[in-house]
Formats: structure tokens, C-alpha cells, sequence
């Protein structure tokens, strides 16, 4: 059953997306700059974090999926902001200002993923102060680029064997009717989605994770995925304990992007002290793995177990600063 469920992960759309990214890999891993006492930027985290004074400048972007776009422009529209701020949370960091690129047909077409934009501005409290706007093409799509802040990070590349794998997500929502998106955020109170994402830099700067990615378009186990291919390890993932929302199809879940929803690398002795700051919250503070030496991502389920991916063999990304 297992091994069933490893090729239809693999053949999943959010790992086949995750795969196109490896051109850029082949050409670019880390921006060493000229002043060689200034530390590099390593490619492949949630954003690009440009050291900053006693912090860091956090800049990511994301390119949104044409058919969303084209068939659900609101929905585009509210994502396009929910994904950049989840990256900069992610990271340990505050949201500053995003800006956006959006091409359409008319202005009326646009006008959709323009509320959808506002409406998730609003939420997060996160203005938009700028951008391009082409009403005059033959196509609609959208990009979104975000800036944010960070004292402390939490980064992709910081896992290490022995740490524990949580999941930190929030099971009351509802799944799309019809794309993998579990929907926890555009019904919910705009105080509790700000309080709820700010605990990631409390974390942060608190020191008890400096580990981590939020769940993207690649579910839990793309994600996870890609955190073990720049971190340079292993991890066995234990299905079984994995909190999975009511009435919800177990394998739908696990390819979800949720929107609310983050992948933890911690030491053993933080992980008490992490899920006491996301219970009075009422979110999932949950182990699901461990983090082990090598370069394979196990999926376990009671005794029987199998490897999903072994990135000595095969990369994802493509980003690592090591050398399987």
C-alpha cells in the first residue's frame, strides 16, 4: 500500500512543479558577494534573506497557477498575498509590502483578482504599494512579490539529524471544491490569522526553532521533501501521526496546501515548549518525524515503511550547499 501511495505522490502536480525549478538550480546556489566578510545568500529557501543590520531583509515572489487564475481570479487574487506572506512567516520574520504584476484581458476581468488582492491585504494587514497592470493581453495571470523582516530566521537549511518533525497547522476550515487548498483563512477573523501567524517570529526570536518551511503547493510531503534537500539529510515520516482534518479524504490532505500550515525542524528538547505556544491557540502543534543522517525521505505507516525519494539518486529542487 505504501509503495501505491509513493508513485501517486510522485506523479502529484505540486512535485512535478517543484521539478521545474531545476534549470534555475543548475545555474544558480548561492549570490557570494564581491566583499567576500559579507555571509552568501543561499537560493532555495521560502525567501532570499539579505543581511540587514542586526537582521535581515526577507524578498521572495510568486508566479500564480494559470488555470486558478483563469477559472477562480478572486481566489488568485486572495493567494497571490496569502503565499508571499506565508513565506516571510515562515521564515521567521513580519510582512512589510507586497507588490504585484497582473496581465488580463480587460479591465474587467481583472477586477476580480484585484478584490481578491484587497480582501487578503485587509487580512493580513499587509499593503499593496505598487506593481504593474496590463489590461490589453491575450492571457491572464498574476505575480505577487513580497518584502518583509526578520531578526532571527528560521531557514530551510538549518535541519539536522535528531531533530524532531512538527506540524504546525490549524484543522478548522474547509477543503476547495476543486483544487487541493484547505481553506482556514478567508472566513476567519483578521485579529486570529495575524495572531496566529505571528507566533512564527516569537519562535524565532525566542531561539526554539531556527528550522523550518511552510507547506507549499508540494503538500506535506513535497515540502518536507524539499527541506531535506537543502538541509542535506534524511527523515522518516510517520503517517500515522499525522492530525488530518474530519471528513477528509487522508491522501487529499497529504498533497494540500493548506493556509495555515508549517513544517518544523526542532531539537528534542524545544518540542514541548513549541507546542505549549500553539495550544492556547487552538492549532495543531503535532510530531510527525524525525530527522535522520543521509539523503532519503522514508514514509512509514505501523511496521511497514518504504523510501519515497532518495535524493542521492534524484533531486527535487535542485538547491542544496551540499553535495549529495
Amino acid at each position: 500500500m505504501l509503495s501505491e501511495l509513493a508513485t501517486e505522490f510522485r506523479q502529484t502536480l505540486g512535485l512535478l512543479h517543484k521539478r521545474d525549478i531545476q534549470p534555475v538550480a543548475r545555474h544558480l546556489g548561492a549570490w557570494v558577494p564581491d566583499n567576500t566578510t559579507q555571509q552568501p545568500i543561499w537560493l532555495g529557501d521560502d525567501c532570499a534573506a539579505i543581511p540587514d543590520g542586526e537582521g535581515y531583509l526577507l524578498l521572495a515572489a510568486e508566479g500564480m497557477w494559470s488555470v486558478l487564475v483563469e477559472t477562480e481570479p478572486w481566489f488568485a487574487g486572495w493567494c497571490g498575498v496569502l503565499v508571499n506572506v506565508s513565506d516571510i512567516y515562515a521564515m521567521g520574520g513580519q510582512p512589510i509590502a507586497v507588490v504585484d504584476a497582473l496581465w488580463s484581458q480587460s479591465t474587467d476581468q481583472a477586477e476580480q483578482l484585484w478584490q481578491g488582492m484587497k480582501a487578503a491585504s485587509k487580512a493580513f494587514n499587509v499593503p499593496i504599494v505598487g506593481g504593474h497592470t496590463h489590461c490589453h493581453s491575450p492571457y491572464e495571470a498574476l505575480s505577487v512579490a513580497i518584502l518583509g523582516r526578520a531578526q532571527q530566521l528560521m531557514t530551510s537549511f538549518n535541519a539536522q539529524p535528531g531533530d524532531t518533525l512538527l506540524l504546525v497547522t490549524d484543522l478548522k476550515g474547509k477543503p476547495h471544491p476543486k483544487y487541493p487548498f484547505w481553506d482556514a483563512a478567508t472566513m476567519a477573523e483578521p485579529q486570529i490569522l495575524q495572531a496566529n501567524l505571528n507566533l512564527l517570529p516569537a519562535l524565532a526570536e525566542s531561539g526554539l526553532c531556527d528550522a523550518g518551511k511552510d507547506i507549499s503547493m508540494g503538500g506535506l510531503v513535497g515540502t518536507l521533501l524539499m527541506l531535506l534537500e537543502t538541509s542535506g539529510c534524511s527523515a522518516v515520516l510517520d503517517l500515522e501521526a499525522i492530525p488530518c482534518p474530519s471528513g477528509l479524504d487522508f491522501k487529499q490532505w497529504l498533497v494540500s496546501f493548506p493556509s495555515y500550515g508549517f513544517l518544523l525542524s526542532v531539537r528534542p528538547d524545544c518540542v514541548q515548549p513549541i507546542q505549549q505556544v500553539f495550544a492556547p491557540h487552538d492549532l495543531v502543534c503535532a510530531a510527525i518525524g524525525q530527522i535522520t543522517p543521509g539523503h532519503t525521505l522514508t514514509l512509514k505507516s505501523g511496521a511497514d515503511s518504504t523510501a519515497f525519494w532518495d535524493l542521492s539518486q534524484e533531486s527535487l529542487t535542485g538547491f542544496s550547499k551540499f553535495s549529495p
